[in-house]
């Protein structure tokens, strides 16, 4: 099989459509926690934007890479997958983003989409740096996702910030 990149259908289309359309049903906007005791607040907050797709159907993957001109590609853990992904706050921001909001979401995860954002806007503030401002990003980012695993609860990210703060 030939690249896809190149091929006269996908000159033919919107890319940008398309890709909002993939996303819609495969992609995944979340805000995750992991413990960091060098941090002030003790906790690191990591964006990301990712899409998988098993390995033999992957190219969607990669025309993605190549429109948004950013991210990493990385192997599925458990299984035969490729995922997309983009975790740099300024590429989130000026690129990911930006693309969203020109060609947004058509299901209930345009809501994520907005959430995303202004978590992502609170941390090109520093806010993820405070107590205070993880404690409003905090409810943003758990409310994304319902249905999705986390390791932290909110409770529990609130009380080990409390202990490494020592407040």
């Amino acid at each position: 099989m030939g690249t896809i990149h190149n091929t006269p259908a996908l000159k033919q289309r919107n890319v940008s459509e398309y890709i909002s359309g993939f996303v819609d049903g495969e992609g995944c906007f979340s805000i995750s926690f992991t413990k960091r005791s060098r941090f002030i607040v003790g906790w690191e907050t990591k964006p990301s934007f990712s899409v998988s797709q098993n390995r033999d159907r992957a190219q969607q993957l990669f025309i993605m890479q190549k429109h948004f001109g950013c991210g990493f590609m990385r192997d599925g853990k458990t299984d035969d997958t490729i995922k997309y992904e983009v975790r740099r706050l300024s590429d989130l921001l000026e690129k990911i983003i930006p693309h969203f909001e020109q060609y947004p979401l058509l299901s209930a995860k345009q809501r994520d989409v907005e959430s995303f954002k202004k978590v992502c806007m609170l941390m090109k503030n520093n806010q993820h740096t405070t107590a205070s401002g993880l404690q409003s990003i905090l409810p943003i980012a758990f409310s994304m996702n319902s249905g999705g695993k986390r390791k932290y609860s909110q409770k529990n990210i609130l009380a080990f910030m409390k202990v490494q703060m020592k407040v």
